[in-house]
């Protein structure tokens, strides 16, 4: 317990320290968790890292994850990106002889989809005018969902939410969670009302708490399905990258997707 306190407090600093920085620091970051996240994809599905299907997918995720570039060069749109992925995944199943399966080229396909797309959207997030507000207001009511939740389940949880996929997460838990994720985002309007409307943060606080459980228990289904308990092992205590941002790959496009952020 004492080790994953440990490691949640120098990560959580570190990583709110690259949301203040911004610009370069917070995408480049960004980028880094995102390969990250789909190593440990790969090898949740027992890809060999260095197969050429595999690395069309690291590139994917590069692309998908990074709206602006550096250096200056034009970024490749979401719908370019996606066809040169899909057309290489598609091409390997026949320069392979057929070794390399279309289930194998969906679910890289898929996976550098679901976790390129998911970090693209952080990073645009934090782009916007005022994107340091518009970044805390929906990673806090995420995090205000969570650990509403899990407290809330452990002292009044009764009922259990979806126990064949997280027997440990209730109803109670779940409701206490959106409480509290409406509750930080009232706090947002009231630090800022001339910058969000009462109605658009409560969107947001709703929005991630139910999309973001949602997240969670897709991870959860996925580590069932695979028979493992985290993703991986990179941060003491708190398991891989999927596991720590399973919420926010769902979240941050959702709320963008409904418009409850500014364009």
């Amino acid at each position: 317990m004492v080790q994953r306190l440990i490691s949640g407090v120098i990560a959580g600093l570190i990583f709110l320290g690259v949301i203040l920085l911004g610009d370069g620091y917070y995408s480049a970051f960004l980028t880094i968790v995102a390969l990250l996240g789909y190593h440990e994809f790969a090898r949740l599905n027992g890809f060999p890292p260095f197969r050429w299907d595999v690395i069309a997918g690291y590139a994917a995720v590069l692309l998908l994850s990074v709206p602006v570039p550096p250096f200056g060069w034009d970024p490749v749109s979401i719908e370019g990106c996606t066809w040169l992925l899909l057309f290489l995944l598609l091409s390997s199943t026949v320069f392979s002889k057929n070794k390399i399966h279309l289930e194998h080229a969906s679910l890289l396909f898929l996976g550098a989809f679901y976790i390129g797309i998911g970090f693209r959207y952080m990073v645009v997030t934090r782009d916007l005018e005022h994107g340091v507000f518009w970044t805390l207001l929906t990673f806090f009511c995420i995090w205000a969902s969570d650990a509403g939740a899990y407290f809330v389940g452990r002292a009044v949880g009764k009922r259990k939410l979806w126990p064949a996929i997280s027997p440990n997460k209730t109803v109670e838990g779940a409701v206490g969670g959106l409480v509290i994720s409406v509750i930080v985002g009232l706090v947002f309007y009231f630090l800022h009302p001339n910058w969000v409307g009462l109605w658009q943060a409560m969107g947001v606080a709703l929005a991630s708490a139910i999309a973001g459980t949602l997240g969670d228990l897709v991870q959860s289904a996925y580590k069932r399905l695979r028979g493992v308990k985290d993703s991986g092992n990179l941060l003491p205590g708190h398991g891989g990258v999927l596991d720590r941002t399973d919420s926010w790959l769902i979240v941050f496009p959702f709320v963008h997707v409904l418009g409850l952020l500014p364009n």
